[in-house]
C-alpha cells in the first residue's frame, strides 16, 4: 500500500480501537459491543479494494486481540476481519464512488452478521466458548442493530477521506498511470493546465483577427 493509505488506516484503526474499547466496551449494552473498527475496516476497503482491504483487517483485527481486556485466542478477530475486508473490497465499483447508501448499508449488515458468525465459528474451534454464554442469536440481533445505527456516522465520512486522500496530488505514487488518474479525477493540475492554454489560444487568435479588421481599414 502506498504511504498515504497505510497512515490514513493506521490512525483511523487506532483510534477506532481506543473509542471502542475505552467507551464502546464500557456501555454494557445487551448482546454485541458496537464494533468500530469493523466499519472503518469495511468502510476503507470499499474504496481501496480487496487486497488492501485484507491487510486492512488482518492488522485491525490484530490489534483487537493484543488489546487489553481481550479474553479470546489471539489472532481470531485478525482472522475474521481479514476475511471482511478481502470480501468486502470485492464490491469496490470500478470508479471508486457509490451512487447510494443501499450499497454500504447492505454491505455493513452483511458484515455484522458474517463476522459476529466468524468469530463463533473459529472460537468454538479453538475451544473459545464466550458466545455460547450470551447466544449466537441475540449477538446476531444485536450486532446488526448497533452496527446499523452507528454506520451513518463513520462509514461516510471514512470513505470521504479515503477517497480525498487518493486524489491529493501531494500522496505518493508509484506509477505513471495512477497519477494522471489521480489528476483528472480530482479535476486540478493538467485539467485546468490544459483549459488555461486553451483560452490564451483562442485570445490570441480572437486579437489576431482584429488586428487584421483593423488594417485592411486603415487601408480601404
Amino acid at each position: 500500500m502506498r504511504f498515504n493509505r497505510i497512515l490514513l488506516s493506521t490512525t483511523l484503526v487506532v483510534v477506532a480501537l481506543v473509542l471502542q474499547v475505552s467507551i464502546l466496551a464500557r456501555l454494557q449494552l445487551p448482546g454485541a459491543v458496537p464494533d468500530l473498527l469493523l466499519l472503518v475496516v469495511l468502510a476503507l476497503a470499499l474504496v481501496y479494494g480487496h487486497v488492501s482491504g485484507a491487510l486492512i483487517g488482518f492488522g485491525a483485527g490484530l490489534l483487537a486481540d493484543l488489546a487489553p481486556p481481550a479474553d479470546h485466542a489471539a489472532g481470531t478477530y485478525a482472522l475474521v476481519l481479514c476475511v471482511i475486508g478481502y470480501l468486502a473490497g470485492l464490491t469496490k465499483p470500478e470508479n471508486g464512488q457509490l451512487r447510494s447508501a443501499t450499497g454500504p448499508m447492505v454491505m455493513v449488515v452483511a458484515a455484522a452478521v458474517a463476522s459476529t458468525l466468524l468469530y463463533a465459528g473459529v472460537g468454538a474451534l479453538v475451544g473459545d466458548t464466550a458466545a455460547r454464554h450470551v447466544g449466537l442469536v441475540s449477538l446476531l440481533a444485536s450486532a446488526v442493530i448497533y452496527d446499523i445505527l452507528l454506520a451513518p456516522f463513520t462509514v461516510p465520512l471514512i470513505m470521504a477521506l479515503a477517497r480525498r486522500a487518493e486524489n491529493d496530488p501531494l500522496a505518493e505514487n508509484t506509477g505513471g498511470a495512477d497519477v494522471s488518474t489521480g489528476w483528472m479525477a480530482s479535476g486540478t493540475g493538467l485539467r485546468i493546465g490544459s483549459q488555461r492554454s486553451g483560452l490564451r489560444i483562442k485570445a490570441a487568435r480572437s486579437r489576431a483577427a482584429r488586428a487584421g479588421r483593423i488594417k485592411g481599414v486603415k487601408r480601404l
